[in-house]
């Protein structure tokens, strides 16, 4: 048996630490959803503020969460 079989053994046994993946959501979602809005407030559809950023931040990592953890 080598390393190889090794690793896939312990990564396939555990599920890690799922702090570690609503961190990431809220990081990625704040980034994606950051740039969403300011994209959108280039082409002067929505205005680029802190509520629009935050809503769609939480709309994102909703989403994301709820597909993730199925």
């Amino acid at each position: 048996m080598d390393d190889a079989d090794g690793f896939d053994a312990g990564a396939s046994g555990t599920r890690g630490d799922p702090r570690v993946l609503v961190a990431m959501n809220v990081v990625l979602s704040t980034a994606f959803a950051a740039t969403v809005v300011w994209g959108l407030s280039y082409v002067g559809s929505v205005e680029f503020t802190l509520v629009n950023v935050a809503t769609g931040a939480i709309l994102l990592a909703a989403v994301s969460y709820a597909v993730s953890t199925r």
